[in-house]
């Protein structure tokens, strides 16, 4: 049976997934090289899933709870494939479905989540899922959303964990500090979602395994 890929953004947030089933990219905010990664993977694959943490642009969505994409908007206009969809939702009960956004941003301020809600209705957002997205187009790919939220629509993320992501997806430590020696007075914001972080990522965990070894895509 084919495989699947998953395109997600940091090495952390991959390590949730271990299947013979799932070709796992990570992409740490480099669209380029996750494009290519995920190119070169997609022949022969059975579909092609954005999965990991997320901002929630919503209000009554908070740090642990799950989105399921129905509809992609952002650099990229796409529908979710509706079968995957509804597998994807009966595996993570209480997960809400609706659109999903992505350009390949961090979406760091209350004010830019808002006007991302209030001009596309979108639940969540995160920077992966254009690229997914694009990539199960150019090969006829089945085309799936779900991710956990990690902060809430009322949650401006601190400078040092805007730069804490390298390019293959693990932890930028050197640009953490430098950006916590120029700016010290964001200790509160960076422990505040650190635990946000850390509750999502359990969360993540245990929606990986209920999702099961080929991530709700039976049969294909």
């Amino acid at each position: 049976m084919s495989r699947i890929l998953v395109a997600t953004g940091t090495k952390q947030e991959a390590a949730t997934l271990r299947s013979p089933a799932l070709v796992v990219i990570a992409g740490g905010g480099d669209a380029g090289g996750l494009r290519a990664k995920l190119g070169a993977a997609a022949g022969g694959a059975a579909g092609i899933i954005s999965f990991g943490m997320a901002g929630a642009l919503a209000d009554g969505l908070a740090i642990g709870d799950w989105v399921v994409g129905d509809r992609l908007t952002g650099a990229a206009e796409r529908g979710c494939d509706p079968a995957w969809r509804d597998a994807l939702l009966a595996r993570l009960p209480g997960a809400r479905a609706g659109i999903a956004y992505a350009d390949g941003r961090m979406i760091d301020t209350v004010a830019g989540k808002r006007v991302l809600a209030a001009r596309h209705h979108a639940l969540a957002v995160d920077m992966e899922s254009h690229v997914a997205a694009a990539v199960a187009a150019a090969n006829g790919l089945p085309f799936a959303i779900a991710r956990c939220i990690s902060d809430g629509p009322d949650h401006a993320l601190p400078h040092a964990i805007t730069v804490a992501m390298r390019p293959d997806g693990g932890l930028a430590l050197p640009a953490m500090l430098r950006s916590l020696a120029g700016r010290p007075g964001q200790i509160v914001d960076i422990a505040r979602t650190t635990v946000g972080f850390a509750k999502a990522m359990r969360e993540l965990k245990r929606g990986a395994a209920r999702l099961g070894p080929r991530m709700a895509l039976e049969g294909r």
